[in-house]
């Protein structure tokens, strides 16, 4: 699994997240809680789940206290059981209660990803298609998102729009047609580039096929026609299915024969698993 980069767009956002949180200053801590007083906090799953952006959490204490000491007690993509200490953190008190929120965000955002992507790999059990997700991640989380996918145990598709060509169906009608878009593209990209086109019925995949797409997307279509595009294609292209992909039709279309699976479920369903900290003097 490749290890989390803190680009300076996550950094960005850690920093927009505490910024929305405390404004012009934490008036409950400041008035209450001495600026020397040092304290312990447990953070602790109440649920079982698996975890993912332990670092994170990490982080954004320590725009708070540059000083402050971690003990983890687990690392990213363990699963756990409830009750579980997943990290302790220590440091000046008002660091700890400024940052609990913020921190928490991010660590039951992340590991609730994990979580649901890790259920969706189980039910693939053994089987060779691969599970991936999409570019449906929340505005602003994408690296963290896709991190937590990888966690999980699936894979990454595109990262945005500059690392891949993937013609779709409004791409088809600007250019008056799949074969068109295939030929444009393939004029000006490199030739170690691979070009993956949309297909949303039988004739378009024969099409895609034939214009020499690299991967041919399999547009909200049923077992049935996968099967049928599957073994039109015959391994001449990967065959990736998007659309409508959940956890429950997810053993149904892997059985289907496709390559790939494509979901957005697996970032934009995925809920936020319970996770808190208590403070120990």
């Amino acid at each position: 699994m490749p290890p989390l980069v803190f680009t300076a767009a996550v950094e960005r956002l850690i920093d927009l997240a505490l910024e929305e949180d405390i404004g012009s200053g934490d008036i409950t801590t400041n008035y209450l809680v001495a600026p020397d007083a040092r304290a312990q906090g447990v953070i602790r799953a109440k649920e079982p789940l698996v975890v993912a952006g332990l670092a994170v959490a990490q982080r954004v204490f320590e725009r708070l206290d540059n000083g402050i000491g971690f003990t983890p007690h687990c690392k990213d993509g363990d699963r756990v059981a409830a009750g579980t200490p997943l990290l302790v953190v220590e440091g000046r008190l008002t660091a700890l209660l400024t940052g609990e929120r913020t921190a928490l965000n991010f660590l039951q955002r992340l590991s609730g990803i994990a979580t649901h992507v890790r259920a969706c790999m189980e039910l693939l059990d053994d089987r060779r298609v691969r599970l991936v997700d999409t570019r449906k991640t929340t505005p602003g989380w994408r690296v963290l998102e896709k991190y937590a996918v990888r966690v999980g145990g699936a894979a990454n598709h595109r990262m945005g729009l500059f690392d891949a060509v993937l013609i779709k169906d409004n791409h088809i009608a600007a250019c008056g047609g799949l074969t068109a878009a295939v030929q444009k593209i393939r004029a000006q990209v490199s030739h170690l580039t691979k070009v993956e086109v949309e297909a949303a019925t039988q004739e378009e995949v024969r099409e895609a096929l034939a214009a020499g797409a690299d991967v041919i997307m399999l547009d909200n279509m049923d077992p049935a026609a996968i099967r049928q595009a599957v073994d039109a294609i015959a391994g001449r292209a990967l065959v990736e299915v998007s659309g409508g992909v959940t956890a429950a039709n997810l053993q149904t279309l892997a059985a289907a024969g496709a390559d790939l699976i494509s979901s957005g479920a697996l970032t934009h369903s995925a809920r936020a698993v319970d996770i808190n900290m208590k403070i120990k003097n």
